[in-house]
């Protein structure tokens, strides 16, 4: 499973969760319960809706935001 969602994307997305729950509970509504789903993918990194449309947003934004993990023990030796 590639990631297919960045920082910035994973951010809102978190925050999106956050409110949604929020609002579930303040308004005492089964409707909170839908924020989990951007709180996974914001923490898995991975949206099963860009996957369908081969849609990424790892490197819309940053050239830091490449959404691959580190290659600290690729490096070699010379």
């Amino acid at each position: 499973m590639q990631k297919n969602v960045g920082n910035i994307d994973r951010y809102a997305r978190i925050i999106i969760g956050l409110m949604a729950i929020g609002a579930g509970i303040v308004f005492k509504s089964w409707w909170g319960a839908f924020g989990v789903v951007p709180l996974v993918t914001a923490f898995v990194r991975w949206c099963p809706a860009y996957a369908l449309f081969k849609f990424s947003t790892c490197k819309l934004f940053s050239q830091r935001d490449t959404c691959r993990p580190s290659s600290m023990g690729s490096q070699s030796a010379s």
